[in-house]
């Protein structure tokens, strides 16, 4: 695939760089409030420039290690996605004015072999364009005048940061069709170790890890290569329970991780060995299974775990939640990468069965067998009849069964049809859906009356037999 000219948006905490990395991209990627140091990952996504596709990347604040949390880290991906890009945009308030913080990131910058250009923010009235000659002190130009909030000038700002940057030629067959991925949604509870595992997949310091729950607050793409199949991973944020959630920064990561889950093919649900499934897990499967996902169930920090079976670990698992008893389940230390090649070929696996069609033939041997071995049940006098069974979608697998009355249909029985079915066409980490349709009835489509004889025409008398009776036919009358 021909490599994306790459625009990197840096400056010091608090200044509108994913503001305006939502407006660049015309999407809301990264979340946005008034707290500082809300992004410490570094947001990678697609942007049109003039009919060009280019990336923009979105980098947390650069400040003094102790001012907030997890700032080491967050400067470390902020010099990351410098490296790796062609432009840089160092973003200042125009609002706040020049800063100590502002200087030192624009005095990294002077060191850098890299085009920059100066983006001052939140100037959303023409009367505000005094403002921005105050940061002529940083050294750098061009200077942009923009409004994230408004959308002023973004194109601008662009024009004047690829300005000079030879744009790749693009093959034909890419102009035609992007090649599809496998869309991966890594998803748990915080600090189960889920940015860990993404990092060690992709053997680099892609996500800011640490032991303090709810480092993760974006929902992060990241692009990987196994073999021939393109995978897209997420990481999400760890969902909280509703009353956990004590800042809207928590809610909105948590409806971005419910968004990561709609929009995946399968999700990964990772669990801390130490502690099992609790409330909160079982409300994510529920959602991946609502939501017709894939799933793969993997237990992380295995190494930890003393004195436990992997069996009598799954046991409990699969009886709190029967849908995870269907999953492909891996025992893995993502820290050690212990069992974590295990994980790519299960994932290729279990999307091949969210797309597996079954013909309406061998459904029908399959139902003929089934009948056979267990009766349907009868109820208040009456018993449910089954005709045949046909498959009309995938992802997931959707399933109608024909029968004569629904309400026949015990839970109990249902439930015996799906595992028998899993047991003969597998459907490994597949959620099945099943429909019932009945026959149409008589009371509920009444049919129309049935029709009238036609009447006779009228006999037209005739005036000569009316003078004599005795010529009149008998028939007649």
């Amino acid at each position: 695939m021909t490599r994306l000219i790459k625009v990197a948006l840096v400056g010091r905490p608090n200044v509108g760089k994913s503001a305006l990395f939502n407006v660049i991209c015309k999407k809301r990627i990264a979340i946005v409030d008034e707290q500082e140091g809300i992004t410490r990952d570094r947001l990678y996504a697609d942007a049109d420039f003039f009919g060009q596709k280019i990336q923009i990347i979105d980098t947390g604040g650069i400040a003094p290690v102790a001012s907030l949390p997890f700032m080491e880290e967050v400067r470390r991906q902020a010099e990351i996605a410098m490296e790796e890009a062609d432009s840089i945009i160092l973003v200042v308030d125009a609002i706040v004015g020049v800063t100590t913080f502002d200087e030192e990131v624009a005095r990294i910058l002077h060191h850098k072999d890299k085009r920059v250009i100066l983006a001052v923010n939140k100037i959303d009235d023409l009367k505000q364009s005094d403002l921005v000659y105050q940061f002529y002190s940083l050294g750098i130009n061009p200077m942009v005048a923009v409004s994230a909030e408004h959308g002023f000038q973004i194109a601008e700002l662009l024009e004047k940061a690829l300005e000079g940057i030879a744009f790749p030629a693009l093959p034909k067959e890419e102009k035609l069709t992007a090649q599809d991925t496998i869309k991966v949604a890594i998803v748990g509870r915080p600090n189960v170790g889920k940015s860990t595992l993404v990092n060690h997949l992709l053997s680099e310091e892609r996500c800011v890890v640490s032991p303090i729950a709810g480092t993760t607050r974006d929902s992060i793409d990241v692009q990987l290569t196994y073999g021939e199949t393109h995978f897209t991973l997420i990481d999400t944020a760890g969902i909280r329970r509703k009353r956990a959630e004590h800042e809207a920064v928590d809610k909105f990561a948590a409806i971005r991780t419910e968004r990561a889950i709609a929009r995946s093919d399968l999700c990964v649900l990772v669990l801390d060995a130490q502690e099992g499934i609790t409330a909160q897990e079982k409300r994510i499967a529920q959602q991946i299974e609502e939501e017709g996902k894939g799933c793969i169930l993997v237990l992380n920090k295995w190494d930890l775990v003393k004195g436990f079976r992997m069996e009598h670990c799954l046991q409990g698992i699969h009886q709190e939640v029967p849908f995870l008893s269907h999953c492909p389940t891996l025992f893995i230390s993502a820290l050690q990468g212990r069992n974590l090649d295990k994980l790519l070929p299960e994932a290729i696996d279990v999307y091949a069965q969210t797309r597996r069609r079954v013909t309406t033939g061998q459904l029908n041997k399959f139902m003929e067998k089934a009948l056979q071995n267990y009766h349907p049940p009868v109820l208040k006098g009456k018993r449910l009849r089954i005709y045949y069974l046909a498959q009309v979608d995938i992802q997931p697998p959707r399933f109608v069964l024909f029968v004569n009355y629904p309400e026949l249909m015990t839970d109990t029985y249902k439930k015996y049809l799906l595992n028998q079915f899993r047991e003969s066409y597998g459907f490994l980490g597949a959620p099945l859906i099943l429909t019932l349709k009945g026959r149409k009835r008589d009371e509920e489509h009444p049919t129309s009356p049935p029709p009238q004889r036609e009447k006779a025409p009228p006999r037209v008398r005739n005036e000569a037999l009316d003078e004599d009776p005795a010529n009149l036919d008998p028939s007649y009358y």
